[in-house]
């Protein structure tokens, strides 16, 4: 299995800052300072030894992949189930609209309960997860980055780190951050997380 894996969330657009439910049926552009955050996060992974670049087929993951990928003279593969959570009936609604965060809704019902028109957070860890051991072991050597999105990037934690997935409620994920993962031993490893330090 790839020695280690960078997980980047992608970079904020304008659905970010508006805090509107932005799943998986919600083709947004990166905003100015989410293709600055690209732009930054490409320059600081400039000096690892990446090997491949995957993204989802969002166009928000896919623009900061490929600003990253450019400085190693790689190509962006797409990964569908590195795709955000399907939200169904709450794309594009706005958290305050809601009276409540959209992660109380996906635990509080149980994480099995699929969102109105959507997918359930058991959905989106099955088909995450099984996805970053498949690329893990297509790469044997060296580094892979992984850019997605919020809930799929938190689900493939709690897998890593065996933990509930209702407790994805205690966890926060920044747009442009890197957590670093390593499957390449006996204990699974989380080696960095919500880094935005560049």
């Amino acid at each position: 299995m790839a020695n280690r894996i960078i997980l980047v969330r992608h970079g904020e657009t304008d659905w970010n800052k508006e805090k509107r439910i932005q799943g998986g049926l919600s083709n947004t552009p990166l905003n100015d300072l989410g293709r600055k955050q690209a732009e930054k996060l490409a320059l600081r992974l400039r000096q690892d030894d990446i090997r491949a670049v995957y993204s989802s087929p969002l166009v928000r993951s896919l623009d900061t992949a490929r600003a990253i990928a450019r400085y190693h003279r790689l190509e962006v593969s797409i990964e569908p189930s590195l795709r955000e959570i399907e939200a169904g009936e709450l794309e594009g609604v706005t958290t305050s609209d809601m009276g409540r965060r959209l992660s109380e809704l996906l635990t509080q019902h149980g994480v099995a309960t699929r969102l109105p028109g959507g997918e359930s957070l058991a959905e989106v860890q099955r088909r995450s997860w099984d996805a970053v051991r498949r690329l893990s072991r297509q790469h044997p050597d060296g580094v892979i980055v992984l850019v997605s999105h919020y809930f799929v990037i938190l689900a493939v934690v709690c897998s890593l780190l065996g933990l509930p997935l209702p407790r994805i409620r205690r966890l926060r994920l920044s747009n442009g951050s890197i957590s670093i993962i390593s499957l390449d031993g006996q204990l699974p490893l989380l080696e960095r997380f919500n880094d935005v330090e560049y």
